[in-house]
């Protein structure tokens, strides 16, 4: 049976998978954390016993008044979404599935965030607290279920985008906002200088603008608001309307930039908004140009070093998403390779969760 599109029932597994941490970490046996396993190919493979947390499940408590919501690990990302909307409420940071199978888990473990990540904040910013298993089994609270949370070392930030190396997040209370009374799409034709300059002139008045992406001689852009704000916006903007679908296939990945008829690896550019890049071979109008300039996608043949070398000198980092890439991350400069390694041996010193999922030796 296909486990992706299965309903199973809310279960607290934390006993089960506290037990299998304890021992694994008392053998020095690696663990492979598993969800929907559907980011499977963001970072570094990772050879170890599979820990699925797919059978702890269920929102444990939703206020909707105090737009406050927690939910275990192996709940699915899509059941969670749903019942926000129920409530006309919604994820603001508008995370990527990449599959029907992503789970509230995987979300905070790869911390992507979708197109609305510039007007709106990261996972990170909505993450309020986080319950983590760690490798002696047990248990433990960070931060809590208000947005203001100043006191201790807040391990629940730290752990989005972790990769599951610090620990097993069991848990996680987010912050959600509510849906925008209107939405509409645009399409704008203009060159990619004019895009930037529009967006920089427009990023000083208080617009509904909520996505900005430009493409092949045209900028794409979402409107989300008050329906007099919008309606309003757009008789200003002008352009023609936009499809529907097409920030959720931008989100996902499903664009025809990014189908597999052309085999040459994918990266992911992440830049300050007006950056300029200087690179020999590298074609900044043959790029979709996401987060208003602030993330840039990229089909290139380009050597990764020639790239990341370019991209760091112009204040940004390149990931490749290339399914086996040997370096899926720009590498750390040494002073933060010590702060890693620090937190891994202080949270993880046999290193069981996820060995090497994000750089080899963390």
């Amino acid at each position: 049976m296909d486990t992706s599109t299965q309903t199973l029932p809310d279960r607290d597994a934390t006993q089960e998978l506290g037990e299998r941490i304890r021992q694994a970490d008392a053998e020095g046996t690696p663990l492979h954390i598993i969800g929907g396993d559907t980011k499977a190919f963001y970072g570094r493979q990772v050879e170890g016993q599979a820990l699925s947390t797919r059978e702890h499940r269920g929102i444990t408590t939703y206020d909707p008044v105090e737009l406050i919501v927690s939910a275990r690990a192996g709940t699915p990302l899509a059941e969670l979404e749903a019942t926000l909307a129920e409530q006309g409420q919604m994820l603001p940071f508008e995370p990527p599935h990449f599959g029907a199978g992503a789970t509230v888990g995987g979300m905070v473990a790869a911390g992507l965030s979708g197109p609305r990540r510039p007007w709106a904040g990261a996972v990170r910013d909505f993450v309020l607290g986080i319950r983590m298993i760690d490798r002696h089994g047990r248990s433990l609270r960070f931060g809590g279920e208000v947005m203001k949370n100043v006191a201790g070392y807040d391990l629940s930030r730290l752990a989005v985008g972790a990769q599951g190396t610090l620990g097993l997040v069991a848990e996680v209370s987010l912050k959600v906002l509510p849906r925008p009374a209107a939405r509409h799409g645009l399409r704008l034709p203009m060159s990619r200088e004019e895009a930037r300059q529009r967006l920089a002139e427009w990023g000083r008045r208080p617009l509904p603008i909520s996505a900005a992406a430009w493409q092949d001689g045209a900028l794409n852009l979402r409107l989300e608001g008050g329906a007099g704000s919008v309606a309003a916006t757009r008789r200003e903007f002008g352009g023609d309307d936009l499809e529907d679908d097409y920030w959720g296939s931008l989100r996902e990945l499903h664009l025809p930039f990014f189908d597999g008829t052309d085999p040459r690896p994918l990266w992911r550019l992440s830049l300050p908004q007006r950056a300029q890049l200087d690179i020999e071979g590298l074609d900044e109008d043959a790029m979709l140009h996401d987060w208003a300039g602030a993330q840039r996608w990229l089909k290139s043949d380009l050597d990764a070093g020639t790239l990341r070398d370019g991209v760091t000198r112009a204040g940004g980092h390149a990931t490749c998403l290339a399914p086996g890439a040997a370096e899926p991350f720009t590498p750390l400069a040494p002073p933060l390779v010590k702060y890693h390694q620090r937190l891994k041996a202080e949270l993880d010193p046999h290193g069981i969760f996820n060995p090497g999922r994000l750089y080899g030796g963390l």
